[in-house]
């Protein structure tokens, strides 16, 4: 698959993350964008790692889907433990 592809296939895996996992995060909807094509790679890496398969098939293979919004899941999830706590400390 091409790059414009990984692109676009980034984007819908974070938007579906953050369907899947609302709630406010401090980066926006840059950040979740961003977070969903880095999770469509790992998702991917983590398919062929874990359970030996080639999970990054076509652009329209629900593998390729499954494995991106996994991956975009587990970023957003881990992006919110390392940022979430930080806005909530105020000093008086």
């Amino acid at each position: 698959m091409g790059i414009i592809a990984w692109i676009l296939i980034g984007l819908l895996a974070g938007f579906i993350a953050k369907a899947l996992m609302p709630g406010k995060d401090p980066g926006g909807v840059i950040i979740t964008m961003l977070i969903g094509i880095a999770g469509g790679l790992l998702g991917g890496w983590l398919g062929k790692v874990i359970f030996g398969v080639d999970s990054i098939d076509g652009f329209f293979e629900l593998s390729t889907w499954i494995a991106a919004i996994v991956g975009s899941v587990i970023l957003l999830a881990v992006y919110r433990l390392v940022t979430g706590n930080k806005r909530h400390h105020r000093h008086a």
